[in-house]
């Protein structure tokens, strides 16, 4: 057997082991049935919240076991297959098997990064805010293609993206947009986004200069019926106000934003995109997510630390730097991570960064710096 296909066999026997570990394999079994039988409960159905949640964590148990199992059996059939052509001297067939080798290392690779979403919310839909930072009309060019950036992310895998709020540049792009990103594990791969983003380029704005741009991005997860935030009536302030929409026959000519203000922690939510009651249901949840996500952070030393330190979209906070000029590079700060492919990040291929921030030990190190250590 090839030193390369024996690579390949450990590397996917090392992710069974990962994955076992993070799904409790030898208890599986067991909570299934458990699940079973509470979902066959005929008032199951009277709280329609938790039946759904319910539902929820039964069908990601079903398809991490059916991933692990799918796993381990096409290790153990394409070993088998490499064995016998090897013994009857068929190339073709262990071609065959070790191709299938090599993409099963990749399918490995991938549900163990999604074992690391087993955050308390990381399984919840998102917020997703993007502000521009100081720069005028660069900034803000900047902050729309990163949501252009992200919208492409969340609909490559099939998530919803619901926009909350938008404000427009004065002259181009975007000052700030909020989104709902909605789909499996929405909260768990974009909070490594949080953070202050650089560009680095040549205007596009006539100047003919290399600028550089920065707009912060922040996710917080969506609240759902079963985590309570208690928000006091007396510790906020509503204001409604009117949202801006096209001309002709769409202006807007009610006053249906709703802008909330938590007076006790600063924080501002707003949402202009539905009628007023929507908006205001919509602008509540919004205040609940993040008085969550902070508390969180508070549960979370590291996390803590970098939403303390998150300061001003400039300089000294960036976490990811996006250079097109004069070479072509988008790197992570926080880990090393750096691809050339700046166009095809830009279109939404965020994977590999964002799998770099989650393969993090709770050292703040990468996994390959570990072991470079250990």
């Amino acid at each position: 057997m090839r030193a390369e296909t024996q690579a390949n066999i450990e590397k996917i026997r090392k992710s069974l082991t990962l994955l076992g570990q993070r799904l409790g394999i030898e208890t599986a079994a067991h909570r299934l049935e458990e699940f079973n039988a509470r979902v066959e409960d005929p008032n199951l159905w009277n709280d329609a919240a938790k039946a759904q949640k319910l539902m929820r964590d039964r069908q990601m148990l079903v398809d991490r076991l059916g991933t692990h199992d799918a796993i381990r059996r096409g290790l153990g059939d394409n070993i088998d297959l490499i064995e016998l052509g090897e013994a009857e001297g068929d190339d073709e067939i262990v071609a065959e098997a070790e191709a299938a080798l090599g993409a099963l290392v990749d399918l490995a690779a991938t549900k163990e990064l999604e074992a690391l979403l087993d955050g308390e919310a990381d399984g919840n839909d998102a917020f997703l805010e993007i502000n521009a930072g100081a720069g005028g009309t660069e900034a803000c060019d900047w902050a729309q293609m990163l949501s252009r950036m992200y919208v492409r992310w969340a609909e490559a895998r099939g998530f919803e993206v619901d926009q909350q709020d938008m404000s427009p540049g004065t002259e181009a792009g975007i000052k700030s947009v909020v989104y709902q990103i909605k789909g499996p594990n929405a909260y768990g791969w974009l909070k490594s986004e949080s953070g202050v983003h650089r560009l680095v380029r040549i205007s596009p704005f006539g100047k003919g200069t290399r600028e550089t741009s920065f707009a912060s991005v922040w996710v917080y997860p969506v609240v759902d019926d079963n985590i309570e935030i208690e928000v006091n009536p007396s510790e906020i302030r509503i204001d409604t106000y009117r949202s801006s929409g096209a001309g002709g026959q769409h202006v807007n000519t009610t006053d249906s934003a709703v802008r909330i203000t938590h007076i006790p922690t600063g924080i501002v939510v707003t949402s202009s995109e539905k009628s007023q009651h929507q908006n205001r249901d919509i602008a509540m949840k919004a205040l609940k997510s993040r008085l969550y996500q902070m508390e969180l952070d508070r549960r979370n030393a590291a996390i803590n630390a970098a939403h303390e330190a998150k300061g001003e979209a400039g300089w000294g906070n960036q976490i990811r730097s996006y250079v097109l000029q004069p070479y072509q590079m988008v790197k992570d700060l926080r880990t090393g991570f750096e691809t050339s492919d700046t166009g095809g990040v830009l279109d939404g291929k965020l994977d590999g960064l964002m799998a770099s921030v989650l393969a993090m030990d709770v050292s703040g190190k990468s996994r390959a710096e570990a072991r470079a250590e250990g």
